[in-house]
């Protein structure tokens, strides 16, 4: 117990792996006291040798960290980690204040805030789609009329493609501000509200591709890029993901060149980058976004399979101020993730599973929801009701695993309509 602890920020159900490589009694959690209570963190702790501490508070309000540090002087660590998307401005002040290394809370806030992101990173000369803050249908109106359709209406300060629509026409404004603007994220956020925000943005046409990076001192350690691929329709949501993405050197190196013009345009300092990009025809990449957190979707239990190497490990070193060894260039196979989707309803069956996890290179297939649960309407990448990861020693012969497992599960769905 003399150890400094590793302090996490934002809970998550995956703990076991960091028992891997962390000692017991290492950790301390903090949590929002609604999101304990909604999801029932404690009793997800209560049996793991890794938690010192639970700390119930509300870190996602402004002063947070130094709020907490006056009232908790005792209050020491080794390493900050945030492991949401809305714990990193916390987690970078409460670095700061510790001593420990971390994003930076003037990056960390400029990547929580795609309108400021914009705003910077233009500035810096890294591409970026016209965008504009809108509070009304009537301003979102007004850019079509000035730029053209198609254009995309998001957040400024959301996660998971939650209310983000792509419009492609002025008649659709009223009726896709109604539907941008709710934003339920459910048992993952607090019940407090929260500041709505909207940006309206130009479409750019184009692939998409992010970028993982493990820095320390805005130097890259690790770069791996990703490529993904969307549902189809109107909500860009991802579907799935293949890495190494199978692309040439060129596009490669310039979309990790094109992330550290974002890390040194907002002064980032150390620890993991997700960052995403639509490529145009012309192989120019115009920044999506970028995340100073670990990626969602599976991507780094995908980075550390197909690399051989333990990815995350190395950076709990980073943040702990310790020197990694040195990271992995090449990948030796390929992963992917596929998710799934039906009508949203009701569960009445799900058959196919066990032979979609017994086929060669499948690593999991995990379903969310099971039989009698709802299914939503697809809005967002909390709505997704299952994926399947898998190696193969290509990229394409892992897409085409992937799908081959997704084809093996059958769901039965009883809709509104039956």
């Amino acid at each position: 117990m003399s150890e400094r602890p590793i302090i996490l920020v934002g809970f998550v159900a995956a703990l076991g792996k960091l028992a891997e490589f962390l000692p017991e009694q290492s950790l301390i959690i903090v949590e929002e006291p609604d999101v304990v209570r909604k999801r029932d963190v404690r009793k997800h702790i209560a049996e793991s040798k890794l938690v010192r501490e639970l700390i119930e508070w509300e870190y996602q309000l402004p002063g947070a960290a130094d709020t907490l540090l006056v009232g908790r002087p005792d209050i020491a660590a080794s390493a900050v980690v945030p492991l949401v998307e809305y714990a990193t401005p916390f987690a970078a002040r409460l670095a700061e204040r510790l001593g420990t290394p971390g994003a930076g809370l003037g990056a960390a806030e400029l990547l929580r805030d795609k309108s400021l992101l914009r705003k910077v990173t233009r500035a810096a000369g890294v591409p970026n789609p016209l965008s504009t803050e809108a509070g009304s249908p009537a301003e979102v109106t007004a850019f079509i009329e000035e730029h053209g359709a198609p254009v995309i209406l998001k957040p400024a300060n959301r996660q998971g493609a939650v209310g983000t629509q792509v419009l492609h026409d002025a008649s659709e404004v009223e009726a896709a501000w109604a539907s941008c603007l709710q934003q339920d994220e459910g048992i993952f956020v607090p019940d407090r509200e929260r500041a709505v925000r909207m940006l309206v943005e130009e479409y750019v046409a184009g692939h998409e591709y992010s970028v993982e990076m493990v820095v320390r001192d805005g130097q890259s350690l690790f770069a791996n890029v990703t490529d993904k691929v969307l549902y189809p329709g109107d909500r860009p949501i991802e579907l799935g993901h293949v890495l190494p993405a199978d692309i040439s050197l060129a596009l490669r190196d310039k979309l990790v060149a094109s992330t550290l013009a974002v890390l040194r345009a907002v002064a980032f300092g150390s620890g993991v980058v997700h960052c995403e990009w639509i490529v145009r025809d012309d192989d120019t990449p115009y920044l999506v976004e970028c995340a100073g957190r670990f990626p969602g979707d599976g991507i780094i239990e995908m980075i550390e399979r197909a690399y051989e190497d333990p990815i995350g490990e190395r950076y709990f070193s980073v943040m702990r101020g310790l020197e990694p060894p040195e990271m992995p260039t090449v990948a030796p196979q390929a992963a992917a993730v596929r998710f799934m989707q039906v009508p949203p309803g009701e569960i009445i069956s799900i058959d196919g599973l066990d032979a979609a996890r017994e086929l060669p290179g499948v690593v999991s297939f995990g379903m969310g929801p099971g039989v009698g649960d709802p299914v939503r309407e697809l809005r967002s990448s909390w709505d997704r009701i299952g994926s399947v990861m898998v190696l193969a020693p290509t990229a394409a012969e892992a897409v085409e695993l992937a799908e081959k497992a997704v084809d093996q599960v059958h769901v039965v769905v009883k809709t509104k309509e039956q």
